[in-house]
C-alpha cells in the first residue's frame, strides 16, 4: 500500500529548532528499510499559487490551497502493508513534533489492489 505522507507545518514553531540531521537519519533508515519511497521539501507558500474555475472563469490566488495558517511543506510516499504501519512509522519521524503528518492512502489505478 502506498501512503502520501503530507509534511504540515505550524508557523507556531520556529523551524531553526528542527534537527534536520535527525531528518536527514530519519530518512536514510526508511530508504533503507525500503518504506520510504520519494521525499520532497516544497518551496514556501508565498511562492505558491492556488487556481480554480468557477463559472468558467478561471481565478488564481496567491499562497497555498487551504485556508489556514499551517500549510503544506513537503511530501513522502511511504510503501506499507496498511495504514496502522505507516502512523507507527510517523510517530518516529520528528518533523510530528514540529507540525504535523498527514497520512492519506492513494487510490489504486483502475481497480487494481
Amino acid at each position: 500500500m502506498e501512503i502520501m505522507m503530507f509534511v504540515v507545518a505550524d508557523p507556531d514553531v520556529d523551524p531553526g529548532e528542527v534537527d534536520q540531521e535527525a531528518v536527514a537519519e530519519w530518512d536514510r533508515t526508511m530508504a533503507e528499510q525500503g518504506v520510504l519511497k520519494r521525499a520532497m521539501r516544497l518551496r514556501p507558500v508565498d511562492e505558491a499559487v492556488t487556481v480554480r474555475v468557477r463559472g468558467g472563469e478561471t481565478i488564481v490566488t496567491d499562497g497555498p490551497f487551504t485556508e489556514s495558517k499551517e500549510w503544506i511543506a513537503g511530501y513522502d510516499v511511504l510503501e506499507v502493508p496498511d495504514l496502522e504501519t505507516a502512523v507507527e512509522i510517523a510517530k518516529g519521524d520528528v518533523l510530528a513534533r514540529h507540525g504535523a503528518l498527514e497520512l492519506r492512502p492513494f487510490w489504486t489505478l483502475y481497480g487494481k489492489d
